[in-house]
């Protein structure tokens, strides 16, 4: 498996620059997270790739599109590798107005409201559910057969959730499935 981390967002762009929250929901990718995304569509083009989850983020989604264009591939959207919640970027879009911008996509199965679980109405996601839900990402993962040639367009905190290991905007790392089913980073 390889996990991609989204190109350079407008939020990263500005927190980066004064480490303040700028107060952008769903936070598109920079002119640079598209150059990102585009390098990354070509170093991910001899890899074997068979299918691409991707976060139903604006910037995962965006960084995802290059990618399945060159790979021919379609992007399965899947809300369990989206961000933990914890500031404004991680705030998603409804699925009724991400349809009319990804038309070609299938949301049908996510729903309207699906950046935060039923029970959980606080600002952050609670430490409780953001492990259940990349422990279920890993366990489901390690079930299937192809997960070896999957790519997952995520970010920084399901990346290092599941793998330890902290990426930089466009950058990826190949995995391995432990012994004890966890994520195991061999190679950037």
């Amino acid at each position: 498996m390889i996990l991609l981390r989204h190109g350079q967002s407008q939020f990263n762009l500005h927190f980066h620059a004064t480490g303040m929250d700028p107060g952008i929901v769903d936070a598109p990718l920079t002119p640079l997270g598209h150059q990102q995304a585009e390098a990354a569509a070509r170093a991910l083009a001899a890899q074997g790739l068979r299918r691409i989850l991707c976060s139903p983020l604006t910037r995962a989604l965006q960084t995802a599109a290059p990618v399945a264009s060159r790979l021919d591939l379609p992007v399965l959207v899947t809300p369990a590798v989206r961000e933990r919640r914890g500031a404004s970027c991680d705030i998603g879009t409804c699925r009724t107005d991400l349809a009319r911008a990804w038309p070609q996509l299938d949301l049908s199965h996510i729903d309207e409201v699906w950046w935060r679980e039923a029970e959980d109405e606080a600002e952050e996601e609670p430490d409780h559910l953001f492990a259940a839900r990349t422990a279920s990402f890993r366990a489901g993962m390690a079930d299937d057969p192809d997960w070896a040639q999957t790519l997952v367009v995520c970010h920084w905190g399901f990346i290092m959730a599941v793998t330890g290991c902290s990426l930089a905007n466009g950058e990826w790392v190949r995995c391995r499935m432990g012994e004890d089913g966890r994520l195991v980073a061999v190679a950037r």
